[in-house]
């Protein structure tokens, strides 16, 4: 009899490492340059004044605060809380009223069909277990309410970045990749039976440095799965990821002026449930 070929991820142990791992660094000093795309999704959403909103995985709180200008009622929920600390330190700053929870985004703690919209930008994509990430997100959204998510695609950049440091340092037997939830067979298959309307459009955000050292620099210092890649690497291994990442970089780079412009392919995904 030949052994099983997949091993049974253990989900718990796996998201205790990664709760660690976002908490290393500051996310927030990488995610906060993304606040583009919460505008974006918001909008391709229709996210509208008094609507209910619940932000999952929502780090510190891109898609948070832009549901919130639109006067939304948002509920912002993470399962790391100095990710939650941060978005609550930005809402202050621009006198917003949201609730924020700590919260799993594989067992959301609130009843079905609670909410008029449910998003999350490059957040729930990072769940270990994505059969009951996707399966929460409709569990809580209302029948005609809408599902947003920014998701990056295995083609793009930041799907390049992770399958380099995958090759340094794999991820747990059994676990998918994120950029799974950026495919349309993905979405198709956790969503297409329940909903009425599933729109896909790809888009580009540009990550903008002085140059690919500096986003070197900025990255191995702020966030997380980066950091912890490379604390797993001997010297040897230190120099040989950095490299292939700086490679990586230069064959990607748009820019013509010494600068770093790497633009990122995304999915913007709004699905409206049944």
């Amino acid at each position: 009899m030949s052994e099983q070929a997949t091993a049974t991820p253990d989900y718990t142990a796996i998201k205790i490492k990664q709760q660690a791992t976002w908490a290393t660094g500051s996310y927030a000093r990488i995610g906060s340059l993304l606040q583009i795309a919460g505008e974006g999704l918001a909008e391709a959403m229709d996210a509208r004044p008094g609507a209910s909103f619940l932000d999952v995985a929502a780090g510190n709180g891109n898609l948070t605060l832009a549901a919130a200008r639109r006067f939304c009622r948002v509920v912002s929920t993470d399962y790391v809380e100095s990710s939650l600390n941060h978005g609550k330190e930005r809402a202050a700053a621009n006198a917003m009223d949201i609730e924020f929870r700590t919260a799993d985004a594989e067992a959301l703690p609130f009843a079905d069909q609670t909410f008029d919209f449910v998003g999350s930008t490059y957040g729930v994509m990072f769940t270990p277990n994505q059969d009951k990430a996707a399966a929460e997100l409709l569990r809580v959204c209302k029948p005609g309410g809408k599902i947003g998510m920014a998701n990056w695609t295995p083609e793009g950049f930041i799907g390049q970045m992770f399958k380099v440091i995958g090759a340094f340092n794999p991820p747990p037997a059994g676990v998918q990749s994120p950029a799974r939830w950026g495919t349309e067979a993905f979405l198709q298959e956790h969503f297409g039976s329940q909903s009425a309307d599933i729109r896909i459009e790809k888009k580009n955000y540009v990550f903008r440095y002085e140059s690919a050292a500096h986003f070197m620099h900025v990255f191995k210092t702020y966030y997380g799965p980066m950091m912890k890649a490379f604390e797993a690497q001997d010297d040897a291994g230190k120099q040989n990821l950095e490299q292939a990442l700086m490679d990586l970089l230069e064959s990607l780079n748009v820019a013509d002026d010494g600068t770093l412009a790497v633009p990122s392919e995304y999915a913007e995904v709004v699905i409206t449930k049944r």
